[in-house]
């Protein structure tokens, strides 16, 4: 039970920074938040994503890319354009790391606002980080596993946030169904969405790419939106007002 539980956790609180941290805020800014702020989720975004951080700058340009090129040979990851789902990824990783070196760089419009924390940055693409937060994963389930299966779970915990990244990017180009046409083949993966935390509501985000609530059919929920609701009304974000143009 004590491993279903910190699976579950990790799953969640790694998601949750992805869609909230790095792609509604690095990649669409959807809503603003001062430095301290920022500051503090790059560090959870660190803490959860462990030995898959995903660096928010790179992320950020990478995602913008997938919206101007969708599904043509400049997106990042196309199903389209790939030979299978681990080709897709090994091209993401590829493009994902010459933006994160500063090589290829896109055209200046793709960089604006992007957040940058150059000490999370470098220290969340550090080798020994990542498999500094392996080994911690591996102890843990050395000490509660129970059965034999459990161990089953470690690769996941190990590549997190590639194994998000790819769930939407492959099976949402590929399979669901359709509430907006878009000039690509996103889809809306899950009618509602347990899993990913809004993310796969895909093509409703294509077709309003500056919205920060994906669902917008009324069964269409969106476990992030009310999180950003709470912090907005804290004062931790500021939803933007016009919440419905897209980003490009």
């Amino acid at each position: 039970m004590i491993i279903l539980i910190f699976f579950v956790a990790h799953w969640y609180l790694s998601l949750f920074m992805q869609t909230f941290f790095l792609h509604r805020y690095a990649a669409h800014q959807m809503f603003t938040m001062n430095k301290t702020w920022e500051k503090i989720f790059y560090f959870f975004t660190y803490l959860f994503q462990g030995s898959s951080f995903l660096s928010p700058k790179a992320y950020g340009i990478m995602h913008r890319l997938h919206h101007a090129y969708a599904d043509t040979e400049k997106d990042p990851h196309s199903p389209k354009y790939s030979h299978g789902l681990l080709d897709m990824m090994w091209k993401t990783k590829n493009i994902y790391n010459d933006i994160l070196n500063s090589r290829n760089l896109p055209e200046a419009k793709f960089l604006k606002n992007i957040p940058d924390n150059k000490f999370i940055e470098w220290l969340g693409d550090q080798w020994i980080s990542r498999v500094a937060w392996g080994t911690a994963y591996s102890v843990f389930y050395i000490v509660y596993a129970t059965e034999w299966w459990m161990y089953l779970l470690l690769p996941i915990h190990f590549l997190m946030g590639p194994v998000h990244g790819a769930i939407i990017n492959w099976f949402a180009h590929k399979y669901g169904y359709i509430n907006f046409k878009v000039n690509d083949t996103a889809k809306n993966l899950l009618p509602f969405d347990f899993l990913m935390m809004g993310e796969s509501y895909h093509n409703n985000h294509h077709k309003l790419g500056g919205r920060a609530n994906f669902g917008v059919k009324w069964w269409e929920f969106d476990p992030s939106y009310p999180i950003i609701l709470l912090f907005n009304a804290l004062g931790i974000v500021k939803l933007k007002r016009n919440n419905d143009l897209n980003y490009m």
